[in-house]
């Protein structure tokens, strides 16, 4: 699953600058960038931040959405309300299937830019905090689905992502060991140079497959991790810089 990540607005522009279009780059931190809640040391999808996205219309030019994806059927905000936690993450085998993705993994995928994600650890009747990022430290891309709806009742127009997940490769099968969940998870981070793939639009059953084949683990190797301080409770920093510098727990050193 991924509910927790690591951004800023650095992270989240590094697609934009591809272009290097200097004049667009600065409309984007003039205008876009205040609407956003970066920089973002910790922040949990559950308090549905507002971030960048780069979608399918817009590929190098992003625009800013709220984490939880709320369809485009969604009746009224009571529905809105009732939704937006269960499509945080959306799970990249069914997005073809489900009510909530499938009208999104057809025609509004995007890519979220992070540093990394966090992800708990079970040992011992107890939880612990993993911060998860490239070894080399360069940001993932993360696939993404997109909505925009409009509330029936203000009239506002939402627009809003999930985060496609996928099966965990061996790091995150070793993290992710949640003992309710069937299997670990991670979310899907596409390769480089696969970004334009995944928001190239479907025509057939061909293209379609395509989407899906992209849906895999990242492979062994370009992930490390490292345990964190708590992100919950009483003892959660909050979204500070610190909030992501190892720990060191007697717990996970025992045997």
């Amino acid at each position: 699953m991924c509910y927790d990540i690591k951004t800023s607005l650095e992270t989240q522009l590094k697609r934009a600058e591809k272009n290097q279009d200097l004049q667009a780059m600065e409309d984007i931190r003039e205008r876009l960038a205040p609407l956003t809640d970066l920089p973002l040391h910790h922040a949990s999808g559950f308090t549905h931040p507002e971030l960048f996205i780069y979608t399918d219309r817009s590929p190098y030019f992003p625009e800013v959405a709220t984490w939880g994806l709320v369809p485009h059927w969604t009746k009224d905000t009571a529905q809105q309300k009732k939704l937006w936690n269960a499509t945080l993450n959306a799970r990249g085998e069914t997005i073809f299937e489900k009510p909530a993705f499938r009208a999104a993994a057809q025609d509004h995928r995007c890519i979220i830019y992070v540093d990394g994600f966090y992800e708990h650890h079970h040992k011992a009747g107890k939880t612990f905090p993993y911060f998860v990022h490239r070894s080399e430290r360069r940001p993932l891309a993360l696939a993404g689905l997109w909505s925009e709806w409009r509330n029936p009742e203000t009239k506002g127009l939402l627009r809003s992502f999930s985060i496609v997940t996928t099966t965990a490769n061996t790091l995150m099968q070793h993290i992710h060991n949640n003992p309710k969940l069937k299997a670990p998870r991670m979310p899907c981070v596409l390769q480089n140079g696969l970004e334009a793939a995944w928001l190239h639009p479907i025509a057939d059953a061909t293209a379609k497959k395509g989407i899906q084949d992209l849906i895999a683990p990242l492979p062994d190797g370009e992930l490390t991790a490292y345990p964190v301080a708590r992100l919950r409770g009483k003892e959660y920093q909050g979204n500070v810089a610190g909030v992501s510098e190892e720990v060191h727990y007697a717990a996970l050193s025992a045997s």
